[in-house]
């Protein structure tokens, strides 16, 4: 899909550039700020079940390292392209610059859909992949961690791998293991990653929402429509219901369930597990019932009149065909550039507010931080201390961009881009 990542690198550029031109920076600043320090476009063998050797193509993108070393995912994806690696490692840069991380942006894939091959031919890629990149990333240069079709068992076995290549480098075991995030917690990952981007999303929206008590008196009647339900949009779900929101509908590829009395995310889950798909998960509580609700498509649920929209799946989704049917006034973007320019001109002079994904998915990012730095400390923290540090640093975040956009009246995404611009200018 190289259209689509062409149009996602081009839309992260386009909104790095207008806010540098607005911020009075010159034509060479904002050419560093949008052009990537390094690109690696890596060709990889792969041994088979059946003994052949196949060739992968992956990528490898550093976008810039001012604020410390890349940061940013690895996806598997039959549509992973340059162009959207290189967009999401530039989306990264800004997102880390606004948590406040002391991480530069980076960015990984495989072209490769991992549904196809078998549990030892996702290893042996896996490790390959690894071994390709072994040459530019370490834990003070690049640290690689999980994204779309990627989990802690695959970062586990990448790490494997790394500190394979790097035996002879006379570097601490955990200074090599801190090199990837995301690792299963026995393998030096942290208690509380799997959760953090949701979890991170629930507190971002709590934050808001506390600055809008004037205008919206019973939080908790609020109602959520959920789209995407990897472990993103779950975790929020979740999470967010058990801070007493209303989430009335969630949804995955296949389609989705509305539920009036609100979606249990536990089990909708088992449910999808056992029939495929959310469509037919009509579950509240523990039980599951058609009398319960209804079945809806991705379409219909981003066109439900609720207060809040948390596109948590694929960019995009809000466009100039459906933006004058949104109905919700907070759209709290949980996946990377789910609202396309066009529309997100026109749906903030409607007064809606987006909180941007560069803010309201950095909880991912800031818990891979604190997985690095136990690593690096050779500590390990309990989940509750792992949470309440996320909870401290993505609220002040959030306060500064909000502090900013009041003082400024500009809009929660502008804010967040001036923010990390000039983060990252004060360093050059």
């Amino acid at each position: 899909m190289e259209n689509t990542g062409k149009k996602m690198l081009e839309s992260a550029q386009d909104i790095i550039v207008k806010t540098a031109e607005s911020l009075g920076l010159d034509q060479i600043t904002i050419k560093r700020l949008i052009e990537p320090e390094a690109i690696h476009e890596l060709n990889f063998p792969v041994k088979m079940d059946d003994g052949k050797i196949r060739l992968f193509k992956g990528y490898r993108i550093q976008h810039n390292s001012v604020l410390g070393p890349y940061k940013g995912g690895i996806r598997f994806h039959p549509n992973v392209c340059r162009e959207e690696v290189q967009a999401l490692a530039t989306l990264m840069t800004i997102k880390c610059a606004v948590a406040g991380l002391p991480y530069g942006g980076g960015k990984g894939g495989v072209l490769v859909n991992p549904k196809e091959l078998t549990e030892s031919e996702l290893k042996n890629l896996s490790k390959q992949y690894a071994r390709a990149i072994s040459r530019f990333v370490g834990s003070d240069i690049d640290v690689p961690a999980p994204d779309m079709n990627t989990n802690p068992k695959i970062m586990t076995w990448m790490v494997e791998e790394f500190i394979k290549c790097h035996s002879l480098s006379g570097k601490s075991e955990n200074c090599l293991r801190a090199t990837f995030t995301g690792k299963s917690v026995n393998e030096g990952g942290t208690l509380g990653r799997t959760e953090a981007t949701g979890r991170g999303g629930v507190m971002v929206l709590k934050a808001l929402l506390s600055k809008l008590r004037s205008k919206i008196q019973d939080l908790r009647s609020l109602t959520i429509a959920v789209q995407g339900f990897g472990n993103v949009g779950y975790y929020f779900a979740k999470i967010a219901a058990e801070e007493g929101f209303n989430i009335v509908t969630v949804s995955d590829s296949k389609g989705g369930v509305y539920v009036k009395n609100g979606v249990d995310a536990e089990t909708t889950l088992k449910c999808k597990e056992e029939k495929g798909s959310v469509a037919g998960c009509y579950c509240t509580g523990s039980v599951c019932d058609i009398k319960y609700g209804r079945t809806i498509t991705n379409e219909q649920l981003l066109e439900l009149p609720v207060d809040v929209l948390v596109p948590a799946a694929m960019e995009n989704v809000i466009n100039k065909d459906n933006m004058k049917n949104i109905k919700a006034k907070i759209i709290l973007e949980m996946a990377n550039g789910p609202v396309t320019d066009e529309a997100y001109d026109y749906l903030t002079k409607q007064g809606k507010i987006i909180v941007p994904g560069v803010l309201a998915n950095s909880g991912g990012v800031i818990v891979s931080y604190l997985e690095w730095y136990q690593n690096i400390k050779n500590e390990k923290w309990t989940e509750e201390k792992v949470n309440k540090k996320l909870e401290e640093m993505i609220v002040s975040a959030f306060e500064k961009i909000w502090k900013r956009s009041q003082e400024k009246k500009i809009s929660l995404t502008q804010s967040a881009f001036e923010t990390a611009i000039e983060n990252i200018v004060k360093k050059w």
